[in-house]
């Protein structure tokens, strides 16, 4: 995952219509639901919650969302049972697919999954069937407007305990390891504005698509994916022009 493409989608996503931000918004809800109920309220005791606190506010969830979306998980016993399910498989020309989902019906969820990969060329496979070929690594991406120092970003970067960081036109891309993702995020965003902080799949190698058909199906396959409510994320190694 290129730092031009992760950025394509945060400005993808900032850029989004009402009913896009309103999907948003409910997919994030769906995480923050589950978070509450495996670790209790409080951001603080419960760093899986923090995570997903900060990648709402990097969607710009407004916090009165956050809080009442927090207060009603923690009032509530029963329902909202959602459940982590992982798949993978393979787009057109050969393209590495992870989707990952909540879901409280996991027999709706696989028949959508599979209906997306079939539609448009793809192939449903086992799990562990791509996700060797992916790493998974915290990615905090910072606006390149002008502000920041490259060189001063870079040490509070490494002080903080990042891997790398990338310089692009338009962003920084600081990658960590995923034990040191909440520290180095902590410490960047007391002096930075994040325009993302989550942790991710990152593709080892990438795959090129040149066929405009399979570069079409693969975009429209993307999209079905990651319209269906129950898809909180979907990874792959796409290397082509990209539907904005």
């Amino acid at each position: 995952m290129s730092g031009h493409s992760k950025w394509s989608t945060i400005k993808r996503k900032k850029g989004a219509n009402d009913a896009q931000r309103a999907k948003i918004f409910t997919k994030i809800a769906r995480e923050i639901i589950v978070a509450v109920k495996a670790g209790g309220p409080d951001p603080e005791n419960n760093s899986r919650l923090k995570d997903v606190i900060s990648k709402a506010r990097s969607n710009n969830m407004p916090n009165d969302n956050i809080n009442r979306t927090i207060k009603k998980a923690a009032g509530s016993a029963d329902g909202d049972n959602y459940e982590n399910i992982t798949y993978e498989g393979y787009g057109p020309g050969g393209v590495a697919v992870i989707v990952e989902t909540l879901t409280d019906n996991r027999n709706r969820t696989a028949a959508d999954v599979r209906h997306a990969f079939d539609k448009f060329g793809g192939n449903l496979g086992q799990t562990g069937c791509v996700s060797f070929m992916f790493d998974r690594k915290g990615i905090i991406v910072i606006e390149n407007d002008g502000e920041a120092d490259e060189e001063e970003l870079t040490m509070d970067a490494l002080e903080a305990g990042a891997d790398d960081l990338e310089a692009n036109d338009d962003c920084f891309e600081i990658t960590t390891a995923p034990e040191a993702f909440p520290d180095v995020r902590d410490a960047l965003e007391q002096k930075y504005s994040l325009a993302s902080a989550e942790i991710s799949m990152v593709p080892q190698t990438m795959t090129e698509l040149t066929d405009e058909k399979q570069i079409q199906m693969m975009n429209k396959m993307l999209e079905l994916l990651e319209d269906n409510d129950d898809v909180q994320e979907v990874y792959h190694n796409f290397d082509g022009p990209e539907e904005e």
